[in-house]
Order: structure tokens, then sequence, then C-alpha cells
């Protein structure tokens, strides 16, 4: 996976865009990572979004201290798939993507993202806490973009077993109250699934000429 910026390959450029306060989204992030970069002729971009001060006056540094750098609107131009990651809050996305996703009316207006395939993952404090709803929500500004949306579908065997995280409208994860739930056998593959799904139908879409 490619965590910073580089030469572009032939192939398909999955864009994971993830905020994470506690860490089990950016797991996440990185377990369809890794499902994207499965798929021959595929490769994934982690990218990350600042946290939203209630200060006014308080700045994120350009850079982060840790992990992939910030998105920005060229990783969004330059992707051919992209996958929205946000912990839920009061089931919806987190502030922070909201915010980021909020400044994307110029590629709205260009229809930038168009025609282009996206999914979604969350994770949540308690099993019913939101998972569902959240990743409904982050799905209306994707296709106001015109973008595609994949899911899971039940051919994923896991969907009927899961215990913990793991719906048909994208990847989730259970994290526990304290957020010490590490991603279970299954959530991580389901995870994975989303993210090959993803890449695969990125490369159909160009190869057939509607990228």
């Amino acid at each position: 996976m490619q965590a910073t910026g580089g030469q572009r390959r032939a192939g398909a450029r999955i864009l994971v865009c993830y905020y994470s306060r506690y860490g089990a989204t950016r797991q996440m992030a990185e377990h369809l990572a890794r499902g994207v970069e499965q798929v021959e002729g595929a490769e994934s971009v982690l990218r990350t979004v600042p946290s939203v001060s209630r200060l006014c006056e308080a700045v994120a540094p350009e850079i982060p201290a840790q992990g992939p750098p910030y998105a920005t609107k060229d990783d969004l131009r330059d992707c051919d798939g992209l996958a929205l990651g946000s912990p839920t809050r009061f089931g919806n996305m987190a502030a922070p993507m909201k915010h980021f996703l909020d400044d994307t009316a110029d590629l709205w207006l260009s229809g930038t993202l168009a025609g282009r395939p996206a999914a979604v993952f969350t994770s949540t404090g308690s099993l019913h806490g939101g998972q569902e709803t959240t990743l409904l929500t982050m799905m209306i500004p994707l296709l106001h973009h015109g973008m595609y949306l994949v899911g899971l579908p039940y051919t994923e065997s896991a969907l009927m077993e899961t215990q913990e995280g793991g719906t048909p409208y994208g990847a989730s994860h259970w994290a526990g109250a304290e957020g010490d739930r590490t991603l279970s056998s299954t959530e991580q593959r389901l995870a994975r699934a989303l993210g090959a799904r993803l890449a695969g139908v990125a490369i159909t879409l160009r190869r057939g000429g509607m990228r």
C-alpha cells in the first residue's frame, strides 16, 4: 500500500481515506487497503483527514505526526475508486470527515468523481451504536458526486457468520466502549473483501471505457 506520494502505476488507483480518533478506523483502513493490493493491477493509497478544533484559531500541522498524509482534492482527482471511513458520531460520520467532504463542491460542479466506484466503512463503540446509519449517511455525498456504490454481497459467507461488525452496506467494526476491542478475524476478512471488490469494480470500469 502507498502511504506517500509516488509514481502512479498503469492500473487502478484506490484512495482509502479515513478519519480515526483512537485507531480502530485506521486499522480497518489498513485491512481494506490490503484487500485492494490483492487484486492484480490495483494499488491502494492511504490518506487521513485532520481533526476539527473547537478553537477557531487552531491549525493542524500540514503533515501528521504519524501515519499517512492528509488527503487533498488532488488525491480525489487522481483516484479510480474511493473507500471512505469514519467512526460513528451519533449515527453519522465524524465532523472531520464531513468537513473534508463539504470542501469538495468544486469537484461536484465539474463532475470529477462521477462514474467512479466508492465504498464506505465505520467503527462504533457499541454493537448497535449506529453502524448501518453511519454507512448509509456516508453514502449520500458520494451519490451526489455521481459515484457508483459498492457494498458487500451475501456471497461473502462471513456476513452470515459475524457476531461483531459486518454489514452489506460496508465493512464495520465493534471497537467497544473503551475502544480496546481489536478487529476480529471476521471483521478483517470483510474489510479486505470490500477492498478487493472495490478494486475489481474500478478495474472493470477502466477496461470497459466507463472511466
